[in-house]
């Protein structure tokens, strides 16, 4: 029995390493429904956002998978090409020449197909992946969902991502008992932490520091600006509040549901664009916002390259809020362009959270209590089996002896033998309670060959035996 959890973060990975094992819903969902015929009796949940990539298993009767099986098995389902985008020194990856996995990364990386076709696999990702296991896996899952990991502390938009995860593997049937509990608890966690913590008060999001340390930093004033924003999710939706705020008002707005981008029109009053259209939005902008669910660039070099001299020299600030990105990062290199990706919020973010460090420690205390207390019920899982079984054994012999002697004495009468069968219950309860006892103290003190004991004891009386 055991939970672990494997995966990679903006803390360990660069948004060029995170975008390989970024999924779609659609891939969530694909990779969730094949899972069970891979990992037999091994519950999970993925959770991928534009900073993570993690994967959260459980197995009470199987051992835990080994990482590299895990990462292997996410590559394979995502169906990458066997390709290395060509500006793969900046990243700083070592290709193994013997690599021969099925998986690959983005096509397309500078507008026409990349010369440079790399196989790789597996051992790429590995510099970059943690595994944490047991109370150091319900740990982190508890610190993820209270925005105690995240690049932004207090951010909120974590709880939604972990909730929609749960609900996508409870929907593919890979979700049992350990793993309602563990996530249940993980949310209560998170309320407990907003409700008893300032943790999150005066928030500042993601978007908020993207218009104000860095749009503001390049334009004096919005109000003259034509702003384009690709995509109508939650976080474009959020960038326009800011940009709004700050006195934006001729905005495009572009997303393949025109239905969406509709719905943010109405909201912030700009005009809606029609996606075929957005390399001409893009030549009439100065600041771009994409922030789109898509798995290619929305922007290819080549394609900029185009409609560049129709813009003459005017500058084009441009924020990449997606993962996978939606410009290729190659146009950053034009003059007249500032192109910045969500890892370049990074560092302003740390800055941004000094005053929230002084509640990190209470936060800590919560998220450490409920995963001790998550851990004492995962422990007393097969100890309470186990019990169950040896009792019900028990009882049955007990049962046999008793109606052979009863047999014997016929002329008892129903008060003696009542007395007989309580002597005989008595007599195994106290047979049972020294070691049950034993065994219930080396959980409370998180004793480490306290599974070996029930093993060792499930063995001796057979428990396992049908």
């Amino acid at each position: 029995m055991g939970i672990c959890v494997i995966g990679l973060n903006y803390k360990s990975a660069s948004i060029e390493i995170r975008e390989q094992l970024a999924f779609s819903n659609v891939e969530l969902r694909v990779l969730l429904s094949n899972w069970s015929d891979n990992f037999v009796g091994c519950e999970v949940v993925l959770l991928s956002t534009c900073n993570r990539t993690e994967v959260y298993i459980s197995s009470e009767e199987n051992e835990l998978p080994e990482s590299e099986r895990v990462i292997e098995y996410l590559l394979r389902q995502k169906s990458l090409l066997q390709s290395i985008p060509q500006n793969v020194n900046s990243i700083s990856l070592e290709i193994p020449e013997t690599e021969n996995a099925n998986v690959t990364s983005r096509s397309d990386y500078s507008g026409a197909k990349s010369d440079v076709h790399t196989d790789f696999g597996v051992s790429i990702f590995l510099p970059h992946l943690f595994r944490f296991e047991d109370l150091a896996a319900v740990e982190h899952l508890f610190s993820v969902v209270s925005s105690l990991d995240s690049m932004l502390l207090g951010e909120v938009q974590i709880l939604s991502q972990v909730k929609s995860a749960y609900q996508a593997a409870s929907e593919a049937g890979t979700v049992g008992a350990i793993f309602n509990r563990v996530f249940q608890t993980a949310l209560r966690t998170a309320k407990q932490v907003a409700n008893e913590t300032e943790l999150h008060k005066h928030r500042v999001s993601l978007p908020s520091i993207a218009v104000v340390d860095f749009a503001l930093q390049v334009f004096e004033r919005l109000d003259d600006k034509r702003v384009l924003v690709f995509g109508a999710g939650e976080m474009g939706r959020e960038t326009l509040q800011y940009l709004c705020a700050h006195g934006a008002k001729n905005i495009t707005i572009a997303n393949r549901s025109i239905g969406r981008a509709k719905q943010l029109s109405e909201e912030f009053g700009g005009e809606v664009g029609d996606w075929g259209d957005r390399f001409d939005f893009i030549a009439e902008a100065d600041l771009v916002v994409t922030a789109t669910g898509s798995a290619d660039y929305v922007v290819t070099l080549a394609e900029f390259r185009r409609i560049d001299s129709r813009r003459g020299n005017r500058v084009l600030f441009v924020l990449d809020l997606a993962v996978p990105r939606d410009f290729d990062p190659l146009i950053g290199g034009l003059s007249n362009v500032y192109l910045y990706s969500i890892d370049d919020l990074q560092e302003t973010c740390l800055k941004n959270r000094a005053g929230r460090d002084r509640e990190v420690p209470k936060a800590n205390q919560i998220v450490l209590r409920n995963a001790n207390d998550f851990m004492y019920w995962l422990g007393s899982r097969p100890r309470g089996v186990v019990i169950q079984k040896l009792r019900e054994q028990l009882g049955g012999l007990m049962d046999i002896e008793l109606e052979r002697l009863f047999n014997k004495l016929s002329e008892l009468g129903e008060r003696e033998r009542e007395e007989i069968s309580y002597s005989f219950e008595r007599f195994i309860g106290k047979v049972l309670h020294l070691p049950l006892s034993s065994l219930y103290d080396e959980q409370q003190n998180g004793e480490p060959h306290h599974h070996r004991l029930l093993t060792a004891l499930a063995r001796l009386f057979r428990l396992n035996n049908e």
